[in-house]
């Protein structure tokens, strides 16, 4: 049982790390938007670098940017949670049907993997150059939550056995 409680406790904990980061999101809306603002003006890039076409200056698309993020994040969230809910009720089951209840957060765990990976890494660092950025650079944040959802998804998925008497 300890093993399942621990599973329980990671997913549980990530789901209530990422209703932060959506809560936080929401409400200082201003800082988190300059985060994407400078991030898509790339306004912080190393000066004269032949990436600037990429430059979007548009407030509408970073406001529907940042709104597209926040939804993500609420979203491995929602699905984060209702994992969790579904690990909790079959705590006591066998292994068949524990093994079965993970699938949804491990959709949510793996949402959230590609919102780190792709919006910040790939889309961020790499398409914006954000990692040029002395301060709007998110780089380290986001690889470091990629390996935290990633070790949680591998540790959630290594299959449970049949509870001992």
């Amino acid at each position: 049982m300890l093993i399942r409680y621990s599973k329980i406790a990671l997913v549980a904990s990530s789901c209530f790390f990422l209703f932060l980061v959506a809560f936080n999101n929401l409400f200082d809306y201003g800082s988190n938007y300059a985060f994407v603002e400078a991030v898509l003006s790339m306004n912080t890039t190393f000066e004269g670098n032949a990436g600037m076409w990429r430059a979007i200056e548009s407030p509408v698309i970073h406001h529907l940017f940042y709104w597209s993020v926040i939804a993500w994040e609420a979203t491995a969230m929602i699905l984060i949670g209702w994992g969790t809910w579904k690990l909790w009720k079959s705590k006591t089951e066998g292994a068949d049907a524990f093994n079965k209840a993970k699938g949804i957060a491990a959709v949510g765990l793996t949402l959230s993997m590609l919102q780190w990976y792709i919006a910040f890494l790939t889309v961020g660092a790499e398409w914006f150059l954000m990692w040029q950025s002395q301060s709007f650079n998110g780089q380290d944040a986001a690889m470091r939550m990629f390996l935290v959802m990633g070790v949680s998804l591998i540790f959630l998925m290594m299959k449970d056995d049949e509870i001992s008497a």
